[in-house]
């Protein structure tokens, strides 16, 4: 029977506050009330009473401040929980990995003396009983995931941790023997490398004498904020995705430890107050259980005492959601955890005047302190009901499996292998078990011989996890949604694939072996062929060309297909999009040595021509075979533009194509030699003051020979200035969509949410033999569309090679009047300018490092532009 349907389960739920718990909250109103904006040390962060042990240092002693003086620089932090794991027996410390900059990602387990050695031993024991659905005893420990700071700028979390990590260290008295029964894991910095960028901009223009005006220059940080990582990206959102090594870090001890609670301390407007979770409970994921949403209410319960004790401002039950679950509130609400989101009104500096009152930076910390004791507190009273929440949540979801009618999901393995390797990787690091198929099949037109796909089973564990990133839903019992409404991961891969039935499942021969065949052992190349050759379908093969042209090595694309003979003596048709090195041009004299090695660093087959006289198609000689050259590119930043975007084009180019990118804040534009670029690009934003005062120079650039590149809303200043023929439809006429709604005033963000299009998948037809569209071999693709940016235009057909399909929407939520005018509209388009060319693309093909599918279309734009 579930949990949440016991009869016993609200009286377990809800036990009587204990005395000690009272006086606990009782304590913290002594040292919450009074606001000291130059810190405070860290036992006056902490109930009165308490005790310490002196020979583990205090936060203020190693630091030389107190805590809240200044913003902790990440190093500085990283160097304190190393002091407490040399001085306390209660502590060990990890590096579970490194972000983008080489700073270290820590996590630090507090238990008691005796279990530190045994904490191996106790991870295992607890994940064997959850993934088992093993009853725990009451003398199993809670293990907690105390994680801090995923925004850099919302620093009062990674600062609390001080706090929190010295009284776990250092603290004595009967409570905490008690919560050290058992195992706290603490990540004091989820984003290090935003901590450190925001650190050093609160702490450069601090003063003596703390500024509270809400204009100064330390609470109106710069572009781009710290909010993000290295690469500009919310971390926040990557729990799901895993495109960054913090993120990586962070789910491999997640689902090593499965934990029963993760708190995640974030901060919100200087205006707003305090926040904790349940958010609105109709807005959680499907798939989680109600009992989750119990379970958290009565955790709140404890937040709320504390801080109605410390006489703090605070809500509860409104704004923000649970249902996207690549968030770190939610991504443990997906597995049996208790995931509980913690938003603190930010003083953005030391001090910042609010509608409250002066808002010291001490205060946020004192906020975050407190909560983290209530969770503890709250979860040592409801051990017993965390301990069968589990229990249940396992068994609940096999009873979803037996009622669920598909069995599997078989994924075809596309030309592309690097592609399908990153998709599997991001299911073993979710736990999620795969086989392969050992025999040819075919289920409702997909077809797959053996050994070219994967099934992966409903029938395990993360059965919720597997559900949610394959889901095609589009409608929801609350369609209001704080993030995006869909992640298939599927359609972001642009992978084929299909649901099947469980006997269908049964009938196949599948294999646990690992069968993917990689590239990196490539046969070596023989030195007197013609002419080597690459495919355009490979995820890599951009950054393989890249690296040929900043040899110099001189390189063909194929602006049709061909049937080559090879030095084997067999023949290989070969696509539009193909690169191609003819040995007759000047070539370095290691050619072959270079290919070889470039060929196999980047797991990119080469094939070696025999002549250049082709059996069908173009010749090697064609003058459709066009020379390429080594692109420069221009990548439009600072204020105005999206961070985020800027960030993800960014990321592409540099991690993945190999290629230097030379960004330029659009203020500088009209002062910047633009003759040096090949390619400029525009992510969304404003684009005005700057950019407008470069409008005429950027429009000679173009008709000179340059190719602009501009996605989503940066098209509405493209088409302001004539580079697109295009009419943006403007917020009115998408009002006018909803103009005849009944509506009262109490419902008008209800009605506001139907306007906008919060991350739903659309399908578009392609036109593959356009040179954007090289590389593709299906008629259609998969977009991520997350507003509703939405073109009109007449040109012709050529210059629209992607559009929207009649019934575009596949996977998300959308209101139907959104969907009807976005269907048949350009969902891709281009321009002649002079010489140059103009590209537009309607949404963003690099969705959070993640929408892998599309990726290739700026690569296109860049490489394969000569043809269009």
């Amino acid at each position: 029977m579930p949990l949440y349907s016991r009869p016993s389960f609200h009286t377990r739920l809800f036990p009587k506050l204990s005395v000690v718990v009272w006086v606990l909250i009782a304590l913290m109103n002594v040292w919450a009330v009074t606001a000291h904006a130059q810190g405070r040390p860290a036992a006056q962060y902490l109930p009165d009473g308490l005790t310490f042990d002196t020979n583990i240092p205090t936060p203020e002693q190693y630091l030389g401040a107190n805590v809240g003086e200044w913003h902790v620089r990440h190093d500085q932090l990283v160097g304190y929980m190393h002091v407490l794991a040399q001085t306390s027996s209660r502590v060990s410390i990890i590096e579970t990995g490194r972000t983008h900059e080489n700073r270290p990602l820590l996590l630090l387990a507090f238990t008691q003396p005796n279990q530190q050695e045994q904490l191996e031993q106790l991870k295992l024991a607890h994940y064997e009983r959850v993934t088992s659905g093993k009853k725990a005893d009451n003398n199993d420990p809670l293990v907690f995931y105390m994680g801090y700071s995923i925004h850099g700028n919302e620093p009062s979390g990674a600062n609390a941790a001080l706090v929190v990590a010295y009284y776990l260290a250092a603290a004595q008295g009967p409570q905490v023997d008690a919560l050290l029964q058992n195992i706290i894991l603490l990540d004091p910095s989820l984003n290090p490398d935003g901590l450190a960028r925001f650190a050093q901009w609160a702490n450069m223009h601090r003063g003596h004498k703390l500024t509270s005006d809400p204009e100064h220059r330390e609470h109106r940080e710069g572009w781009p904020s710290a909010r993000t990582n290295h690469f500009w990206f919310d971390l926040n959102r990557d729990w799901l995705l895993l495109t960054h090594p913090e993120s990586r870090a962070r789910i491999a001890q997640f689902q090593a430890w499965r934990p029963h609670i993760l708190t995640d301390f974030h901060e919100m407007g200087t205006n707003s107050t305090y926040f904790f979770q349940p958010g609105v409970r109709s807005r959680k994921n499907p798939l989680t259980p109600d009992a989750n949403v119990t379970l958290t209410e009565a955790l709140a319960r404890y937040h709320a005492a504390a801080l109605d004790s410390a006489g703090q401002l605070y809500y509860s039950e409104e704004d923000f959601d649970d249902f996207y679950v690549g968030k770190g509130s939610t991504y443990p609400d997906i597995h049996g955890s208790i995931g509980i989101l913690f938003e603190q009104a930010s003083s953005r500096g030391h001090v910042q005047d609010s509608i409250n009152g002066p808002l010291s930076f001490a205060d946020t910390i004192q906020n975050q302190v407190t909560t983290s004791l209530s969770t503890f507190a709250g979860a040592l009273a409801n051990k017993a009901a965390l301990h069968d929440y589990q229990a249940s949540f396992y068994t609940d979801t096999e009873k979803l499996i037996n009622a669920d009618d598909d069995g599997a999901y078989l994924v075809a393995m596309p030309q592309d292998h690097a592609r399908f390797q990153r998709f599997l990787s991001i299911l073993e690091q979710h736990k999620i078990s795969y086989q392969w198929v050992m025999e040819d099949t075919s289920h409702e037109g997909l077809s797959v011989k053996a050994k070219q796909a994967v099934v992966i089973a409903l029938n395990q564990p993360q059965y919720r996890l597997l559900k949610s990133i394959f889901t095609t839903r589009q409608s929801f019992n609350d369609n209001t949604f704080y993030d995006v409404s869909n992640w298939n991961i599927g359609m972001a891969f642009n992978l084929d694939y299909r649901a099947l039935s469980k006997r269908e499942l049964r009938r196949l021969e599948v294999s646990s072996e690992n069968l993917l065949v990689t590239n990196n052992s490539v046969s070596e190349l023989p030195s007197d062929a013609y002419a080597y050759a690459f495919e355009w379908h490979h995820y890599y093969a951009p950054a393989l060309l890249n690296a040929l042209l900043n040899e110099g090595i001189q390189v063909r694309s194929a602006g049709g297909d061909f049937q080559a003979q090879l030095s084997d003596g067999n023949s290989h048709n070969f696509a539009a999009g193909t690169v191609v090195i003819p040995s007759g041009l000047a070539q370095p004299e290691n050619l072959v040595d270079i290919l070889n090695h470039l060929s196999s660093s980047h797991s990119v087959p080469l094939f070696s021509l025999k002549t250049g006289h082709t059996a069908q198609g173009i010749d090697i000689g064609s003058r459709d075979m066009l020379p390429l050259r080594a692109p420069k590119v221009l990548l439009v930043g600072g204020r105005g533009s999206s961070q985020y975007e800027v960030g993800e084009i960014w990321h592409y180019l540099d991690t993945r194509v190999e290629m230097p990118v030379t960004i330029v804040e659009q203020w500088r534009l009209a002062s910047t030699d633009l003759s040096a670029y090949t390619h400029i690009i525009f992510a969304s934003g404003r684009y005005q003051d700057g950019a407008e005062s470069a409008a005429d120079k950027l429009g000679k650039w173009v008709e000179q020979g340059g190719v602009l590149i501009g996605q989503r809303t940066a098209l509405r200043w493209f088409a302001k200035q004539g580079w697109l023929p295009i009419d943006v439809v403007s917020q009115n006429e998408i009002d006018a969509l909803f103009s005849k709604e009944d509506k009262v005033f109490a419902d008008r963000s209800k009605v506001e949410a139907k306007k906008i299009i919060a991350g739903s998948v659309y399908r578009a037809d392609i036109d593959r033999t356009h040179p954007l569209f090289f590389g593709y071999n299906q008629d259609s693709l998969h977009f991520f569309k997350s507003s509703n940016m939405l073109l009109n235009s007449d040109a012709n057909v050529y210059k629209v090679p992607a559009r929207y399909t009649q019934a575009p929407l596949v996977a998300g939520y959308s209101d139907s009047r959104l969907v009807t005018e976005i269907a048949e509209s350009p969902a891709v388009i281009t321009e002649s300018l002079g010489r140059g060319k103009v590209v537009g693309f309607t949404d963003n093909i690099h969705f959070r490092g993640y929408w892998y599918g599309t990726d290739k279309l700026l690569s296109n734009a860049i490489f394969q532009a000569p043809h269009f």
